[in-house]
């Protein structure tokens, strides 16, 4: 949508001075056009392309740096001092290892339009990292999910210092701990928690994982149990007729797995992991199982946690002997609650990314996920998850792949998002 010189001067002021009426759809459209024909733009646009090689490094050498999850210290110490090289004000971590960057505004009383990617992996700390490139690939656990995003970080901090593009409202940027599994999503719950960001954040946009595909609007809520069920123990010849943990274990999953779960809206469940017992002949003293479930409504996660709890106490109780000795004990622990919540279809955020694909003729659908952007949603701001650009494929194994080509595509594609939210300064 090309503008007229007289338009483009009048979109450059009502950038500028936020005069633009942000509700409107037509509104978002004409701000994207504006910024896209900005030559700073052009600039940051063409520093994508001219250090695409440079990114590639970036990306493996930060993948070779393990990340497994409540173990992000190096890479956070790594993502420091990159946010530094890159000219970022206040750089620092906090007690949790998430680590922060500011590009000052011209507004410096304007809410932060956050950009954060996680810092994380799902892998373990003794799994062997190797790195490499095969062709136009590279390769290596975690060099999608999320190296692509922590790229992509920095590649918006480096092109907004080199394009000298002045922010009206300040970009902050976060490279956050304990997305992944177990994690649940602490750092970013930890970033909402202070004061500071609470009150300062009017927008965050994750930067999760390849693609320019997808916009993750819709926060999917998931809750993780431990179920845990001790009793006695004993030997499988003299203490037969002992009640057994892991019978009792079977039997609430028989049970629980029986629970009928709607298409619409959409809920699973899942038994992830059993465990229990020392060897064949001996009847256990513990066993447990971990469950996951989620849905797009609390309710539905609400009515599973429900059926879950009264299949326990009623299994322990059937299974337990007779003898006050021989009690099964239950224990349920939650050990992962992700908030499920939805970005209003009118809201501002998701205007302006869809006038970006727009502008860009690229075509993305609406997807319900589990990422950060669940937090602040839950919270009632405005948030999506998007891919870094490129592809990739392998996530959560250890043949990970990633495909730069088409990355600059997905790159174009955040920095018109942030600067359609933050405005341009014309001073």
């Amino acid at each position: 949508m090309a503008l007229g010189p007289q338009q483009r001067t009048q979109l450059e002021q009502a950038i500028s001075t936020g005069a633009v009426e942000p509700q409107s759809a037509r509104s978002a459209q004409q701000i994207v056009a504006g910024l896209a024909e900005l030559r700073p733009v052009h600039e940051a646009f063409a520093w994508f392309r001219a250090n695409a090689r440079e990114l590639e490094d970036l990306q493996l050498e930060v993948t070779a740096i393990p990340a497994p999850p409540w173990g992000e210290a190096e890479r956070s110490g790594w993502l420091k001092e990159r946010f530094e090289q890159a000219g970022l004000a206040e750089v620092h971590q906090d007690e949790l290892g998430n680590v922060f960057g500011v590009r000052p505004g011209a507004d410096p009383a304007a809410h932060y339009v956050g950009l954060s990617a996680h810092l994380d992996t799902v892998f373990p700390p003794a799994t062997p990292i190797h790195v490499s490139r095969d062709g136009g690939k590279l390769l290596g656990p975690g060099i999608s999910d999320n190296a692509s995003g922590i790229i992509a970080l920095l590649a918006m901090a480096n092109a907004l210092r080199e394009a000298n593009i002045s922010n009206s409202a300040p970009i902050l940027f976060i490279g956050n701990v304990g997305e992944e599994g177990e994690g649940n999503l602490r750092g970013m719950r930890h970033v909402f928690d202070q004061p500071k960001w609470f009150n300062s954040i009017g927008a965050l946009v994750a930067l999760d994982g390849a693609g320019t595909d997808t916009i993750i609007a819709e926060g999917l809520g998931s809750r993780r149990y431990q179920i845990t069920v001790r009793g006695t123990g004993g030997h499988s010849w003299s203490d037969f007729g002992v009640p057994n943990p892991i019978v009792a274990i079977a039997r609430i999953i028989d049970r629980f797995s029986r629970t009928a779960v709607p298409n619409t809206p959409k809920t699973t469940f899942n038994i992830g992991t059993v465990q229990g017992g020392t060897s064949v002949n001996s009847i256990p003293q513990v066993a447990s199982m971990r469950v996951d479930t989620r849905s797009a409504s609390v309710e539905q996660l609400d009515r599973l946690e429900s059926v879950l709890r009264d299949a326990v106490k009623e299994v322990t109780a059937e299974t337990s002997g007779r003898r006050k000795d021989d009690a099964l004990t239950p224990e349920i622990s939650l050990i992962g609650d992700r908030p499920a919540a939805d970005l209003p279809a009118d809201s501002r955020l998701l205007k302006l990314i869809r006038a970006v694909d727009a502008q860009l003729h690229n075509s993305a659908r609406i997807q319900r996920a589990s990422t950060d952007a669940n937090i602040p949603l839950s919270l009632g701001r405005e948030a999506i998850a998007i891919g870094a650009g490129g592809k990739g494929g392998g996530a959560h194994t250890v043949n990970e792949w990633y495909d730069p080509s088409g990355r600059d595509l997905g790159l174009k594609r955040i920095l018109l998002l942030t600067l359609a939210w933050s405005g341009v300064s014309h001073e």
